[in-house]
């Protein structure tokens, strides 16, 4: 596909907490499952991604 960054980058980069929002606003508007668990565990303890340090990765 030649992304310059893998999807756990690109989520990490972005910020988890906007991803986890739109997962669960599709889920409110009855078009999605809502956020995975895994995701949901890394936003409630504050690992956000690259702006926080923490998220898949570690920065």
């Amino acid at each position: 596909l030649n992304w310059p960054m893998g999807p756990f980058h690109l989520l990490d980069f972005s910020g988890l907490d906007i991803f986890y929002g739109a997962m669960q606003d599709r889920r409110r508007q009855g078009a999605g499952a809502g956020a995975p668990k895994v995701l949901e565990k890394l936003v409630k303890a504050g690992h956000l991604g690259r702006k926080t340090g923490k998220g898949f990765f570690e920065y």
